[in-house]
């Protein structure tokens, strides 16, 4: 029997649309039976910026219970989600910095083959929803991950209209998380529970005892060396 999917979502918000969002992805992971770790990445703005904007102030409250994200937590999971808010088109650095402390994983290959997917937030339509992810899942790539997105395989997606992730335009905070936003966030979480559960069932399987079983590549709790660690020998 395949043991349940292990899903993190790893998220950045500032005023708080991203961590609703990420609340959003958590309970429809939980509901169609993963284990799910939420966590945030680190802020990096200085306390006196936060003070000033009294939407980023609360949210700082409201998340202080939620754990910052370590490597440990992509490094457990099965599946990954990204959150981040548009900067410029482009990830956030809180979730950038995040991201690149994952490098000693990487280098033992433990980034790779497992399912990612991203969601994204900005003050504007068409201010940087697609780039954002594209600009996330680049690094995806490198990882050696394999990248899930809602794309239109659910009627529902028509209606946000976004086949690369969730989106959400707040308009400034005037515009809350609405239901074509959650309903957009059960579908991902869903498909990328369904994606990572075939594949976990399938390496199960392929490391079972019959006769025509895989065998596995490389010993329990070593990672097979990559193309650089051999040739330093």
């Amino acid at each position: 029997m395949t043991t349940p999917v292990k899903l993190t979502i790893v998220y950045y918000s500032s005023t708080g649309t991203i961590a609703e969002i990420a609340k959003e992805l958590r309970d429809a992971g939980t509901k169609a039976g993963a284990e799910v770790r939420l966590a945030k990445a680190a802020e990096l703005a200085p306390q006196a910026a936060i003070d000033s904007n009294p939407a980023w102030a609360a949210n700082q409250a409201a998340t202080a219970s939620v754990p910052e994200a370590t490597p440990a937590d992509i490094d457990w999971a099965d599946a990954v989600i990204f959150g981040t808010p548009t900067r410029f088109g482009n990830v956030s650095s809180q979730l950038k910095q995040f991201m690149d402390t994952l490098g000693g994983l990487w280098a033992e290959g433990r980034l790779a083959d497992k399912v990612y997917s991203g969601f994204v937030s900005t003050a504007t339509a068409h201010a940087g929803h697609e780039s954002t992810l594209h600009s996330l899942y680049n690094s995806v790539h490198h990882f050696g991950g394999i990248v899930v997105t809602p794309g239109f395989t659910d009627p529902a997606k028509f209606v946000d209209g976004n086949p690369y992730g969730t989106s959400h335009a707040d308009g400034q905070g005037t515009n809350p998380v609405n239901d074509a936003t959650r309903t957009a966030a059960r579908i991902q979480a869903e498909r990328v529970i369904m994606m990572a559960a075939k594949l976990k069932a399938a390496a199960e399987a392929s490391a079972g005892q019959g006769p025509h079983a895989e065998k596995p590549a490389h010993t329990t709790g070593e990672r097979p060396r990559r193309w650089w660690q051999r040739r330093r020998k």
